[in-house]
């Protein structure tokens, strides 16, 4: 490598540094129209491989909440809307790409057992896209490793290249499975996402309970310094303690009208 290169790439890393929603410093390498375009191949990819749901009660419930989450948030840069889409897998997951889009599956549903725990699922899932978290996973990628076409891996036959990259947008090379960011990434939407479900007018409380049912779904979890998500106790505790300021957020959307009714029935 030459010293040129390394001094360009040097400049590069530089104009990279970004600050997350929540203060935290960060690098984004790729422009938001790249991200974009991986997060709409991405997902037509999930399309092709998980079955949608039919169930017209599920999607619009879905929708209803989803709706109310990103009512004041912009899709992308070539997008206000923000596309959601129900699959049937009995899978507890849930995920929302670059380009606006936003996958709950059908396993979800029995666990968020409301229109706020659900809200809450959403609004994190929003929140990673709006700390930009898998531009940030692709650039420490090719920071550390030799790099590929962040966009010429997604289309083709299935390789080691094209799961990575999914890897990188947080859904599995089995497209099931929803793959975490990491513990830091993962508490920054947590905290996020709270504050976007109380603005939209769902109870941040309802967060805490989400979390309990997640605990109680009985699959015994690594220890929290060998696992890549905060423990559930963790988690509870890290939203309790920004639950007053949620709060505000809270009170303040239901002044403004702002009292979504979803129903899953």
């Amino acid at each position: 490598m030459t010293k040129a290169w390394v001094a360009a790439l040097a400049a590069a890393f530089l104009f990279a540094c970004a600050t997350s929603p929540l203060g935290r410093r960060q690098l984004n390498l790729f422009p938001e129209s790249e991200m974009t375009a991986m997060g709409v191949a991405a997902f037509r990819q999930v399309k092709e491989k998980v079955p949608l749901s039919n169930d017209r009660v599920a999607n619009n419930y879905v929708r209803c909440v989803a709706d109310a989450v990103t009512r004041d948030i912009r899709a992308g840069e070539t997008a206000n809307q923000w596309e959601v889409a129900v699959f049937e897998n009995k899978s507890a997951n849930a995920f929302a790409l670059p380009g606006g889009k936003i996958g709950v599956y059908t396993g979800m549903l029995k666990v968020a057992q409301t229109q706020h725990q659900l809200a809450a699922v959403v609004a994190h899932e929003v929140a990673h896209v709006l700390a930009r978290h898998a531009n940030e996973r692709a650039s420490t990628q090719f920071a550390t490793q030799t790099g590929f076409d962040l966009l010429g891996v997604l289309s083709g036959t299935p390789s080691a290249s094209k799961n990575a990259l999914l890897a990188v947008l947080g859904v599995g090379a089995q497209v099931g499975v929803i793959l975490p960011f990491d513990r830091a990434q993962e508490s920054e939407a947590d905290l996020l996402g709270l504050d976007i479900m109380a603005g939209a007018g769902f109870d941040p409380r309802e967060s805490i309970q989400l979390w309990r049912n997640m605990a109680a779904q009985g699959k015994a979890a690594p220890p929290e310094f060998i696992s890549t998500h905060p423990s559930h106790q963790t988690r509870m505790a890290d939203l309790n303690a920004r639950m007053a300021h949620a709060m505000q957020l809270y009170e303040r959307a239901r002044l403004q009208g702002r009292r979504p009714a979803c129903s899953p029935n």
